[in-house]
């Protein structure tokens, strides 16, 4: 992983992109930018951050990332509201791992004012 642009495929650092986010305290101002930084939490390994930004009512007790994936990159395919003047969203998008891909429609909220993710429908 270079430092030169962020996992989530924008051409920030991590650091000045999804890693603000990851330590707090800003929060993701849209559905994407939230979808963005817990993909990039996947790639870091960030449990704890993937649980903080999980809608409460459909969050997991604990969550077990597999060490051993490798995640390659994020596509987004698609987005439905999700801005600053929404309390809804959804994101549309492919993450590609080592040795295949994720593609996944997913739904977001704001709870207190931060988006979180609800849950997703896998396509195709």
């Amino acid at each position: 992983m270079t430092t030169r642009s962020c996992p989530c495929g924008l051409p920030q650092t991590y650091d000045g992109c999804c890693g603000r986010y990851h330590r707090g305290p800003a929060s993701a101002p849209t559905a994407e930018a939230l979808m963005r930084s817990r993909y990039c939490a996947f790639v870091k390994g960030d449990a704890g951050y993937l649980l903080r930004t999980w809608h409460p009512r459909t969050r997991p007790e604990r969550l077990d990332l597999d060490p051993g994936m490798r995640w390659t990159g994020l596509e987004i395919l698609g987005t439905g509201d999700g801005s600053a003047f929404h309390t809804t969203g959804t994101v549309e998008f492919r993450a590609s791992y080592r040795g295949g891909s994720l593609h996944e429609l997913s739904r977001f909220e704001r709870v207190d004012g931060a988006w979180v993710y609800v849950d997703g429908d896998f396509v195709g």
